[in-house]
């Protein structure tokens, strides 16, 4: 009893006094590796557009292939990566009364261990030695320090999910029979995913080195593949689970009004860590030697991740008509009005959750395979994917490092930055329609992605890419002014805006809320249902590649 009751009184502490320096300076870190590379990665992803276009040829000592890795390592695992991690570390540390001194440990031996594995991933691809693109799968074959680079790198992401099933566990012994709080109960599903998931990339690698180093002279390609896009498939969601806690739980604080119901979320979270490894194979519908009945298999869990996004769908929207009619909202439409569009930390996530309906659809696409066969390996993939990654989760993030960051700094948002974040929301979102609009309906046209410009010897149907590759360009200019005034605002908040108290914005469920269920507390429950299904989906068809494995191939460095 006396240990709940100093937990209790440590945690309302935490709440009224602020988040404690050395757990603050622990989440701006990581929080300013994110934003750096989103800023080196921005300008990189400007360099592609323009060639892509045809208007700029890059010079002879810089590889448009280096840059496409440089660019989606870059965005897809380090800023994601470090600015999840830094999000939810505050998170813990706000909900739970502050970080373990073993958990901060921890997560310092991940962020060193991450930074090492950057530095050694990068080094080869600027020597033009690991341009393999971001799914870096063989048969093309880097310098074997890139893959050392990813060791590290995985390694680091284990730390960290370690220090935050220690934290969540430490609570719930020093709190026995209460829920674990919403956001920490978000942040455990997405650990339990990068963990898990990581756990084929990493065995992916494994693979590789050997190969990479020439000790073995063929790879099982096939197995390769199969073991990237279980790690790859569920990376998507990763992100998009780490927006949507924002959608559910911060947002509805920042309008005014309530969660829609504690329940509800807890089980979209479920469904979200249940079905979510298995549906890797839908990125392989066109491979050969993969059963169809196994691709449809995981085109059906592909296709069971919508189910908990309507639900999230219907959740927000019904949080938002509720609170505008509190507040006036009026006639069928009407109520939008009353919603605060003027501030940033509302507008660029609600920009992101619209922006998910067409990117959501998208996805569906994908995962049928007669429409697949259309747009497989064109740019209408890049497109789908800037809707989703570049949109709904980068723009949430964005939404959130307005509260996040002075709360941490210990500093306030001041009007003019609100204002200039909602020029950044604009200018992004402008891009993102120039630059994913183009590249969806050019890759219908045929446009394959992953290639530099080319005219295809004048060939008439490349010709006919080039008014929508000019589209492009004019996107990625507008998102590379979102960058910069991001990534200014970023610097401001943390390091000079005025000082001061910022609310850490988590919304209370109705008071007419149903209790929540237990049952929803008993991950070991979840975590072994997860690993069943993951079996279902995999064991079979690896096992088959393995037994039966098709001719191996040697390793390919064409640039």
């Amino acid at each position: 009893m006396e240990t709940t009751l100093k937990q209790s009184w440590r945690d309302n502490a935490y709440r009224a006094l602020g988040i404690s320096p050395e757990d603050a300076k622990l989440s701006k870190t990581y929080l300013l590796v994110s934003f750096t590379t989103l800023l080196i990665g921005g300008l990189l992803g400007l360099l592609q557009g323009l060639n892509r276009a045809g208007l700029l040829e890059l010079p002879t000592w810089l590889n448009y292939y280096q840059v496409l890795t440089a660019h989606g390592i870059l965005l897809i695992l380090v800023f994601t990566s470090f600015f999840t991690i830094g999000y939810f570390y505050a998170v813990h540390s706000h909900t739970l009364g502050g970080l373990l001194p073993k958990v901060r440990k921890l997560a310092w031996i991940g962020f060193n261990l991450k930074i090492v594995g950057l530095v050694l991933a990068v080094i080869p691809i600027l020597m033009n030695e690991a341009s393999v693109m971001f799914t870096f799968y063989p048969p093309l074959a880097a310098h074997p320090v890139f893959y050392f680079g990813l060791v590290f790198f995985v390694i680091g992401i284990w730390m960290c999910a370690f220090g935050s099933f220690i934290q969540v566990a430490n609570w719930r012994k020093e709190n026995k029979g209460q829920h674990v709080p919403i956001l920490s109960y978000f942040a455990t599903g997405v650990f339990v995913l990068l963990f898990f998931s990581s756990i084929f990339v990493a065995i992916e690698v494994f693979m590789i080195i050997p190969w990479a180093l020439g000790w073995v002279e063929t790879i099982n390609v096939m197995l390769a593949r199969t073991l990237f896009w279980a790690f790859g498939h569920t990376l998507v969601n990763i992100w998009y689970l780490s927006a949507v806690s924002a959608w559910y739980v911060v947002v509805p604080k920042v309008i005014g009004g309530r969660r829609f119901s504690d329940t509800l979320t807890r089980v979209v979270i479920i469904l979200l860590v249940v079905l979510n490894i298995p549906g890797g194979f839908h990125h392989q519908i066109i491979d050969p030697g993969i059963h169809e009945s196994v691709k449809f298999l995981h085109v059906f869990m592909s296709l069971a991740i919508g189910f908990p996004s309507l639900m999230t769908a219907y959740a927000m929207f019904a949080v938002f008509e509720k609170t505008a009619r509190k507040k006036g909202g009026r006639g069928i439409f009407r109520w939008f009005s009353k919603l605060p569009w003027g501030d940033v930390r509302f507008l660029a996530p609600m920009v992101a959750m619209i922006a998910f309906i067409p990117g959501g659809a998208g996805g569906i696409a994908q995962s049928t395979n007669q429409l697949n066969q259309v747009a497989h390996n064109t740019l209408w993939v890049v497109g789908h994917f800037h809707l989703t990654l570049g949109t709904s989760v980068a723009l949430t993030f964005f939404g959130i490092s307005y509260w996040l960051v002075p709360y941490l700094s210990k500093r306030v948002l001041t009007p003019a930055i609100n204002k200039l974040g909602i020029y950044q929301t604009i200018f992004w979102s402008a891009g993102m329609v120039f630059m994913a609009g183009a590249m969806h309906w050019v890759g219908l046209l045929g446009s394959p992605r992953r290639t530099s410009y080319t005219t295809y010897f004048d060939n008439a149907t490349a010709l006919s890419w080039d008014p929508y590759l000019m589209f492009l360009a004019v996107g990625g200019t507008l998102l590379t002014i979102g960058i910069l005034i991001q990534v200014y605002a970023v610097i401001h908040l943390m390091f000079f805006a005025p000082k001061g108290e910022t609310e850490f914005p988590i919304a209370d469920v109705e008071d007419i809320a149903t209790p929540t269920p237990y049952w929803t507390e008993r991950w070991g429950m979840i975590i072994v249902i997860m690993l069943l299904v993951i079996g279902m989906g995999y064991v079979i068809p690896v096992v088959d590649m393995i037994i039966n494995a098709p001719p191996g191939s040697p390793p390919f460095r064409p640039w």
